[in-house]
């Protein structure tokens, strides 16, 4: 992995922290950070080896607003429903009924919260559910971040239209793609939130980005995403969730990137009664190589927390899931279970389903499933005798495969947009 001289960036952080009027404990994070990278080691992700990724590798840090031809279909809106698109690392749309205002809903980017509401962002921001010197990864997160969003839900708030947030990696210029999203949930508050990333452009770049997701007593989040970035992105993925008493949160990811990535999906089951329900399809293609670490920790007495995914790769690719579930000493009547499984559609292909349950406490539930494996040769027999293509045959048994995931998945138009995407790349 090439690495610069990461305290070489000092002061072009220091003009960028100015220029976005930070306040002063977000430029001392990015300073500390930034002087802890070299020292931290890469996060280890079982049989996928990150270590020549080009992870760290930090081009100029530009204050120019890069020229940008923006597709009509980036922003177009239904009414008024609350949306947010990113271009790169520039706000195109920001939009929010009123009613929500009203109520004390804050949908805005990232540096705007900072300035508008320090004590909100400052309370959650990598205190809670990402640390920023767990690695290297996430210390250079939190020393180069250069965009993102902040949603935050007030106490007994509830929101029936899905808040949507488009985050477009600009690759027609050399720039990271460092993004960080905050949500909070107060106590009580219930929403939808689906996130979606793609790029436009062929510059070869890296995408860093981390997605905290904090949850008070008793409130419930449904988070969905749909994940599209482009061959030439090699990207760290790091989406994890701080649960406390009586907290839901039902995660819903599509996989569906086309360059290499590792990704940390984590809950964290904080207080007692916490659940989190974890739902992961993907799809690994060409020469592509996903590892996926899909965690549940149960902290708190009578927490639940099930994961469930599902994999297809092709071609020469290579997707890992590992699933860890752990049950801490204390975590009474906790349940932690898990289902990885992943289809193999070539012989040069390789899978793997690797499940961990680590147990610290009795009185507990826990279980797990694995397996990886090709298409059946009786099923793909029986859908040509009826007269398919082979093709036509393999795209039908993946769309069943995938299909259980899919249909738990909570919200309806991330169903249907995740089987669109999924078609497209078996198209390819």
């Amino acid at each position: 992995m090439k690495e610069t001289k990461f305290t070489d960036h000092l002061d072009a952080l220091r003009d960028f922290s100015l220029s976005h009027a930070e306040p002063e404990w977000m430029l001392d994070l990015r300073i500390t950070m930034l002087n802890k990278i070299a020292e931290l080691d890469l996060p280890f992700f079982e049989r996928v080896k990150i270590n020549r990724w080009p992870l760290l590798e930090t081009p100029e840090i530009n204050l120019e607003t890069e020229a940008l031809m923006l597709a009509d279909d980036f922003l177009e809106v239904d009414n008024d429903a609350p949306k947010i698109v990113q271009i790169g690392r520039h706000t195109a749309l920001e939009q929010l009924p009123m009613e929500l205002i009203e109520k004390g809903v804050i949908f805005t980017d990232i540096f705007t919260a900072l300035t508008e509401h320090p004590e909100l962002v400052k309370e959650a921001y990598m205190q809670l559910a990402v640390k920023p010197d767990e690695d290297k990864l996430t210390a250079f997160h939190a020393a180069f971040m250069n965009s993102g969003i902040f949603l935050y839900v007030p106490k007994n708030v509830v929101i029936e239209e899905p808040l949507e947030a488009l985050f477009v990696q600009n690759s027609q210029i050399k720039e990271n793609f460092v993004k960080h999203v905050l949500i909070l949930a107060d106590t009580n508050s219930e929403f939808s939130y689906v996130e979606k990333y793609q790029t436009i452009g062929n510059e070869k770049n890296t995408a860093n980005i981390v997605v905290e997701v904090i949850t008070k007593p008793g409130s419930k989040v449904k988070f969905s995403a749909v994940d599209q970035l482009g061959e030439n992105t090699t990207t760290y993925f790091n989406r994890r969730g701080h649960l406390l008493k009586d907290s839901t949160i039902n995660w819903a990811l599509g996989v569906m990137n086309t360059g290499d990535v590792v990704a940390d999906f984590d809950s964290d089951l904080i207080g007692e009664g916490s659940h989190s329900e974890v739902k992961i399809v993907a799809i690994s293609m060409g020469k592509q190589v996903q590892g996926i670490d899909t965690r549940v920790t149960n902290y708190g007495r009578h927490s639940i927390g099930h994961i469930l995914q599902h994999g297809v790769i092709r071609d020469k690719s290579t997707l890992t899931f590992n699933g860890i579930g752990h049950i801490i000493k204390g975590a009474k009547g906790a349940d932690a279970q898990q289902e990885s499984r992943v289809l193999m559609l070539s012989d040069k292909a390789r899978g793997d389903a690797n499940p961990i349950l680590l147990i610290d406490e009795n009185d507990v539930t826990a279980g797990h499933a694995a397996s990886v494996g090709r298409v059946d040769p009786e099923e793909m027999y029986y859908l040509m005798s009826r007269g398919l293509r082979k093709q036509d045959a393999e795209r039908l048994v993946i769309r069943g495969f995938l299909g259980s995931v899919i249909a738990a998945i909570p919200i309806k138009a991330v169903r249907d947009e995740l089987v669109e995407v999924i078609e497209r790349k078996l198209s390819l």
